[in-house]
């Protein structure tokens, strides 16, 4: 995985982000949308996420998908 950079990643602060997932990378990696301006590597080895998927992430583990790609939001 890669490691953080910077002062720190959105992701792996201490509290879950969502993000959008982009692409999925081998290893059950992902490359997710911080909204923040940025992109990260997560890992999704605990959830079954797609590309287009809102995803809840705390320190850079995906733990839940919060919304599938192409779903209303309820």
């Amino acid at each position: 995985m890669t490691e953080c950079q910077g002062d720190h990643c959105i992701t792996c602060g201490d509290i879950a982000v969502e993000v959008t997932v982009l692409r999925l990378l081998p290893d059950s990696l992902a490359v997710v949308d911080t909204g923040q301006g940025t992109c990260e590597e997560v890992s999704v080895a605990l959830v079954s996420a797609a590309a287009g998927d809102t995803i809840l992430v705390h320190a850079s583990e995906a733990i839940a998908v919060v919304q599938r790609a192409g779903e209303a939001v309820t």
